[in-house]
């Protein structure tokens, strides 16, 4: 039995379907269509076949290197161009098949291609399934920075088949929890006590717990979307987390640090900073710093980063104003706020105090 949680954004409007076995939709959605599955040589030898017969002969297939190297300007140039050696015409729709790589990257493709053909998100990974197949957010990196280059493209469906997750490396499944936890401490705390009293039935992947789980975080993020699709205010505060998350992918070179790792690091500094600019209290900081713990997450800095290279970065993130890096801070857990310029001594400070706290734990 599938849940079904609704994005509604009028006419660009469209349903999550979350469960084990929701691939079956595929044959419903792609009915009398022609297009274009975008993989990953990983997921492809996993589930190319099964997506390829649902859909029918007629759709071609693009199966590009798995990796964080993959999202980048010659993958998605050289993307558009087999999309139009398979002569995709406006009406084509593009299967994004994979974790957040592979639906960022098709997704910008879909966007660009023709200057926008429809596009199906099916996410093979926890992360992808919770924060990055939906909202319409689509992009790749550049040189300078994660996420410099994209598009606000949303898709005609997201269909999370909660079996994939059974294939999902440990490491994987437990980056996907960083962005999990980041819903309930800067939007719900009370989701935040549910993955704290079922983080054993979690863990354990139980199907009850990881469909309440997918389908809470959905919901949390479909409401924000459909109060700010294009991150004019609101949606911001889902980058909780992430500025110095993407600083610390960018300067550890992509794909080193899982995005997942890279945001709880991110969100145990941002919650220091809050701690110190917010008022938010240290048992708060020790509650989520401990529940990423549990689900085998890095809270603490690495002795082989230098903040001069981490602050530089954070200053060309997209989420910085004026050349001064942005914060989503809290004061209280459930509740974080819209992104707060913070000074360089401020950074700085608080920088020194977690690493105090203990480097690498």
């Amino acid at each position: 039995m599938a849940c079904e949680v609704k994005i509604p954004l009028g006419e660009r409007s469209y349903s999550i379907w979350i469960g084990a076995g929701v691939l079956h939709r595929l044959a419903e959605l792609g009915q009398g269509l022609r297009g274009m599955v975008v993989t990953d040589a990983h997921v492809a030898a996993i589930y190319g076949d099964r997506v390829r017969t649902a859909l029918g002969p007629d759709w071609a297939q693009a199966v590009l290197p798995p990796g964080e190297s993959t999202k980048c300007a010659a993958e998605w140039s050289g993307l558009l161009e087999r999309m139009a050696e398979a002569r995709l015409d406006r009406n084509a729709v593009v299967v994004a098949l994979g974790g957040g790589v592979v639906g960022d990257l098709a997704g910008f493709a879909a966007a660009s291609y023709m200057r926008g053909i429809r596009f199906v998100q099916l996410p093979t990974s926890l992360l992808a399934m919770v924060d990055s197949s939906v909202g319409g957010k689509t992009g790749i990196n550049l040189a300078a920075g994660k996420n410099l280059a994209g598009a606000f493209h949303q898709p005609m469906a997201v269909l999370a088949d909660l079996e994939s997750l059974a294939t999902l490396p440990p490491r994987e499944f437990a980056a996907g929890m960083a962005e999990v936890i980041k819903y309930g401490a800067a939007l719900d705390e009370a989701f935040l006590a549910w993955l704290e009293a079922n983080a054993p039935a979690v863990r354990a992947q139980e199907p009850a717990a990881l469909e309440r789980m997918v389908a809470r975080c959905c919901e949390l993020k479909a409401a924000v979307v459909a109060r700010d699709e294009r991150e004019g205010g609101l949606r911001a505060v889902l980058n909780f987390g992430h500025t110095l998350g993407h600083a610390i992918e960018k300067t550890s070179g992509y794909g080193t640090v899982l995005h997942g790792e890279a945001v709880a690091l991110g969100m145990a500094y941002a919650l220091e900073l809050s701690a110190e600019m917010r008022g938010l209290p240290a048992e708060e900081v020790e509650r989520v710093t401990a529940l990423l713990r549990t689900f085998g997450l890095p809270a603490a800095p690495s002795g082989e980063w230098s903040w001069d290279r981490l602050k530089a970065a954070m200053t060309v993130d997209k989420k910085s104003a004026g050349g001064r890096a942005r914060f989503v801070l809290a004061g209280r857990l459930g509740a974080a706020e819209l992104p707060a310029a913070v000074s360089d001594a401020e950074l700085e400070a608080a920088w020194k105090r977690w690493c105090a706290h203990g480097v690498g734990e």
